[in-house]
């Protein structure tokens, strides 16, 4: 799993765009129909931006991330406002591929492609058991994945560019089809104090699975309910949506 250290302090800005809100509303809703938990953990945290507002609201979250830079930001961001939470937030470092917490949870959450990038089929296994060993009977695992029509698109479509604020970028992207396997390459130009640029390099890959795949694994492992939505909401998918939205009952 490719690693945020080296631009956890500009992430934020980024991902501004990025519909958090929709993903915590999802989320709501699945809980609206399935019960509504008070422990959650959010697994691939990164900088809380949905595991603070959730906080915020009253939940008891436990966020977990493998990056402590991410994690730091996080803390940053929760200790500016957590005297005014209703809830409580945890966080800690950890690798999702073999997490586990002291009190189960009733409802975990991995948004934003998290588990795509776990390129690696038996880690992505040892992800869903533990996550299975880590939730109540009767509890909720929801989570989104980008089908394997969604990594084509982004194929076809780069190089992508930004320049706005004071942040650049280049992002080119190399597509193995037969693996289903992405690398996305960053080339990132951040505009400092000084007047200066400083320049970032990541690289991120990811890996699809198909999602019948998803569906016996997440089965076999013990959940007794798997349910595929799209658009952020609670509606069948189709085959060309360009995230899947997953949700197990255990």
């Amino acid at each position: 799993m490719s690693s945020y250290e080296q631009f956890a302090s500009v992430y934020d800005r980024l991902m501004a765009d990025m519909p958090y809100d929709r993903w915590l509303s999802f989320a709501k809703a699945v809980w609206e129909r399935y019960g509504v938990p008070q422990h959650v953990v959010d697994l691939g945290c990164g900088t809380g931006a949905i595991a603070i507002p959730l906080a915020s609201e009253g939940f008891d979250v436990t966020g977990i991330d493998l990056s402590a830079h991410m994690l730091e930001v996080a803390l940053s961001k929760w200790n500016a406002q957590c005297e005014s939470a209703r809830g409580s937030l945890k966080l800690e470092q950890q690798n999702i591929s073999s997490w586990s917490v002291d009190n189960s949870a009733d409802s975990i959450i991995s948004f934003c492609d998290c588990l795509n990038y776990i390129v690696d089929e038996d880690e992505l296994l040892a992800a869903l058991q533990a996550t299975y060993e880590g939730l109540k009977p009767g509890g909720t695992f929801i989570f989104d994945v980008h089908p394997v029509s969604r990594f084509e698109q982004y194929a076809a479509e780069q190089p992508f560019v930004y320049d706005e604020d004071g942040i650049a970028y280049q992002w080119i992207s190399d597509y193995d089809e037969d693996e289903h396997i992405i690398e996305h390459h960053l080339t990132i130009f951040v505009l400092g104090q000084d007047g200066r640029y400083s320049r970032i390099d990541e690289q991120h890959i990811q890996r699809a699975y198909p999602h019948m795949w998803l569906v016996g694994a997440l089965r076999e492992i013990g959940f007794r309910e798997v349910h595929i939505y799209q658009n952020f909401a609670l509606e069948q998918a189709e085959a060309d949506a360009e995230r899947l939205f997953f949700v197990a009952l255990k």
